[in-house]
């Protein structure tokens, strides 16, 4: 046991190492320490999440990660408020949760976002129809799981979310027919 420590930061208190898997430590944390997350809001094709991970946005607002909703088994990737983590906001894999706790969200060379499971087979795909240079995903700060290239213009989306509402409208969504890209 002892405190987990991310690039430096005290990030958690008391936590046992109970397995190492490649380059990973599996950790089991105190029930009374809040959920850990990484410093970070973004995904690349070097670097994905696995179910128990999350990211957060730049400013604190918004967290992406896996959620079991009620009493259902079945995993699902969502956004929710991080200040409410009932309030889940948009989901990704909505027609087809996860069975277990294995999945992997990650974002492929190509510019592909895909959620596998535990036979790496691919839940759901965001089917991106151009490829990025260098593709990022990034949630933003106003609930906006994007897609974009790291090398070009941060404003030019190469998929984005918020064309692919939920239950939830969140400021700056937009209602009807993009008449740039055909998505209503």
């Amino acid at each position: 046991m002892g405190f987990l420590w991310f690039n430096g930061l005290l990030v958690g208190g008391w936590v046992e190492f109970i397995e190492e898997e490649e380059d990973r430590l599996l950790m089991k944390s105190n029930e009374d320490l809040p959920r850990l997350s990484a410093s970070f809001d973004t995904i690349t094709p070097s670097h994905s999440i696995r179910d128990g991970e999350t990211i957060v946005s730049a400013g604190g607002t918004f967290e992406l990660g896996f959620f079991s909703p009620g009493n259902s088994k079945g995993r699902y990737l969502g956004i929710w408020y991080r200040i409410s983590t009932e309030v889940v906001v948009w989901v990704a894999n909505r027609e087809a949760p996860i069975g277990n706790h294995s999945g992997v969200l990650k974002v492929t060379d190509e510019g592909d976002i895909i959620l596998l499971n535990n036979t790496n087979s691919i839940v759901w795909s965001s089917n991106t129809s151009r490829a990025p240079a260098s593709p990022v995903v990034q949630l933003l700060d106003s609930g906006n799981l994007v897609l974009k290239d790291g090398n070009g213009n941060n404003l030019n989306f190469l998929w984005q979310s918020f064309d692919y509402p939920c239950d939830t409208l969140l400021p700056g969504m937009k209602l009807g027919k993009n008449f740039v890209t055909g998505l209503e």
